[in-house]
């Protein structure tokens, strides 16, 4: 049997750790016929031309699954190659950020693309807000059903379901689970043991500078790979994924060139320690932050040579945006009331009076005398707390929340009600989510999300239930480097704008059949610590299955709903054998796995 490609070369995994070889390829399907099988399943004529279609064009994803969702067709109709769009973004039209920049002139479902607003509501519960939605993206098919909306639940607040979460959420009901995810002191006892697992990570400045050698990047790395457990193995999911989104935002690079012993607890105790909190006071804590101040230069700013990359990100990506309107000038004025913020040697944050330029500032409606190096810190932490409460950082946070979990092309209408709301409650983030979830917007956005590499990889991982062990970290490693290769390993994006969130920024047909081929990885084990002894029982054929038995079981676990007859029959296709058949159990036992990938590869499997 061919397991696909085999992982590319990574650092600091030995040869004993490549896949192991597998039994041969099934004799009763030429290479063609198999091809074919694969195209079919994963619903494209030419791998090319459609993944970068699904990819670059959330419609067509979109479509596919309300069709799917209607009609139990999980591939819907075969739509023909078109070009890749170009994967570097453009200028912003929209005056807003990066992330729009790539889906400008895609049109928005916030007006329907006719510049009429569609109306939504919110509602005093998220399970009351499914159950009125609208189904205006279904095609005005009424809303969604129970098991829709709770596939869908799953889909956007989790990096993707385990069955236990399926199984929770069917036990508690929507309204219920939510409020668990929500909670701000919810344990998280499997996170915790991966976390505890890798041995630097999150550490701070001082246990990494006595354990590893000067400019090691090791902590680092470790810290990006239990990061990356968290997501796999943590049972607070809608946490992490939320700790994502500011992680992305207050972005600092890890690794990077001058964060060797500072990152690491960055991602601790300004990210983590906030994301149920208030946005001001992680931003307070950022601009503290070693890490920060290294990765922005501020540390090498002085009061005759200003560094300007901190005052300026801090407008543009940080708080209130380049269309809020600020100019050069107040860039300048921004650097100069940051200056004098570093850090010591030793990766302690200090403040340094005499580096700080003094002078009369003024920031867009925001002013101070600054009138002595002595008082520059305060002056600072004000005018954060001036830039945190400012209604146009109220929408780019809002924007941002809206955009990870509702649309790439964001309802303004939605945009606008959590602004108010993280206006009204003193920049807190949990009122924002409680708001998010209760709203007809997100349960009217069925399909209108992809998945990322990162998150299309760790859903395989949980979908497939993988179990935590001994081997489990080295496990991580290995795929953590997979994820570098695909461009999306956690924490990693070099640049401070964080990694973009919507899907034309990652339309690449090389990158689609990269993850397919991670898919084979996960379901054969590649990696020891990221394996089963054999596939879930649950994925298994059953003793008297048919193969159309099976493979609708499949659709369900993997999926939340049923295959359509196209799909059943390129999977038999696939595996020589009629529907009608009962399943060769013996030849399915390496087979199986082949089988289970190839749903992964669908594009239902790919909505977010």
């Amino acid at each position: 049997m061919d397991h696909g490609p085999a992982p590319s070369n990574r650092p600091r995994l030995t040869a004993d750790e490549q896949p192991p070889p597998g039994p041969p390829a099934p004799r009763t399907l030429s290479p063609v016929a198999r091809r074919a099988a694969i195209s079919a399943v994963a619903g494209t004529l030419a791998a090319g031309g459609l993944a970068a279609e699904i990819l670059s064009r959330p419609d067509t994803l979109r479509n596919r699954v309300l069709a799917s969702a209607r009609t139990g067709d999980p591939t819907g109709t075969t739509v023909a190659a078109r070009a890749r769009v170009a994967q570097q973004p453009s200028l912003a039209t929209d005056g807003e950020d990066r992330d729009s920049s790539f889906v400008a002139g895609k049109g928005s479902k916030a007006t329907g693309q006719t510049g009429r607003p569609t109306e939504y509501a919110g509602y005093a519960a998220a399970a009351k807000a499914g159950r009125a939605s609208p189904g205006l993206l279904a095609g005005k098919s009424g809303p969604l059903t129970d098991a829709q909306a709770r596939r869908h639940l799953l889909n956007r607040a989790t990096f993707g379901p385990r069955p236990s979460d399926v199984q929770a959420l069917e036990r508690l009901g929507i309204d219920k689970w939510l409020a668990a995810q929500l909670s701000p002191t919810a344990k998280d006892a499997a996170g915790d043991r991966v976390w505890r697992a890798v041995p630097l990570a999150g550490a701070d400045a001082a246990t990494v500078r006595r354990s590893i050698d000067e400019y090691s990047w090791e902590a680092m790395f470790h810290t990006g790979i239990a990061t990356l457990g968290r997501q796999v193995f943590g049972s607070r999911q809608l946490f992490e994924v939320v700790v994502d989104v500011f992680a992305n935002h207050l972005h600092v690079a890890t690794p990077s060139d001058r964060g060797w012993d500072v990152a690491p607890q960055y991602a601790v105790s300004v990210i983590r320690r906030h994301a149920f909190g208030r946005y001001s006071d992680m931003l307070q804590a950022a601009m503290r932050h070693p890490a920060m101040l290294r990765f922005l230069d501020n540390d090498a700013s002085t009061r005759d040579s200003v560094n300007e990359n901190l005052g300026r990100e801090l407008l543009e990506l940080h708080t209130v945006g380049v269309s809020s309107g600020y100019t050069e000038k107040d860039v300048r004025a921004s650097a100069y009331v940051l200056s004098g913020r570093g850090a010591t040697k030793d990766g302690v944050f200090e403040y340094d009076a005499d580096k700080h330029r003094t002078g009369r500032v003024k920031v867009l409606d925001w002013s101070a005398a600054n009138g002595s190096g002595k008082g520059g810190l305060a002056v600072g932490d004000r005018y954060l707390d001036y830039l945190a409460k400012h209604p146009a950082t109220a929408k780019t946070i809002a924007r941002k929340l809206v955009v990870r979990f509702v649309d790439d092309s964001p309802p303004a209408g939605l945009v606008n009600r959590l602004a108010q709301i993280y206006l009204r409650n003193n920049t807190a983030i949990l009122p924002m989510l409680t708001a998010l979830f209760r709203s007809s917007e997100f349960w009217d956005s069925l399909g209108s999300k992809t998945k990322r590499p990162l998150e299309d990889v760790v859903s395989s991982a949980r979908a497939l239930d993988l179990p935590f062990g001994p081997a489990t970290p080295k496990g991580l490693e290995a795929v953590y480097w997979e994820l570098n290769n695909l461009g999306h390993a956690p924490l990693a994006w070099p640049s401070p704008n964080g990694y973009p969130d919507v899907a034309p920024a990652w339309a690449s047909a090389g990158q689609m059949l990269e993850r397919w081929s991670m898919h084979r990885a996960m379901t054969y084990g590649w990696w020891e610590g990221m394996k089963q002894a054999k596939l879930p029982a649950a994925l298994q054929p059953r003793k008297g299955d048919t193969y159309r038995e099976w493979f609708d079981r499949l659709g369900v676990q993997l999926l939340g709903q049923l295959p359509n007859a196209r799909q059943r029959s390129a999977l038999a296709t696939f595996v020589g054998a009629k529907l009608t058949s009962r399943v060769d159990r013996g030849r399915m036992e390496w087979q199986a796995g082949h089988v289970v990938a190839l749903v992964l590869d669908s594009p239902q499997f790919l909505a977010r």
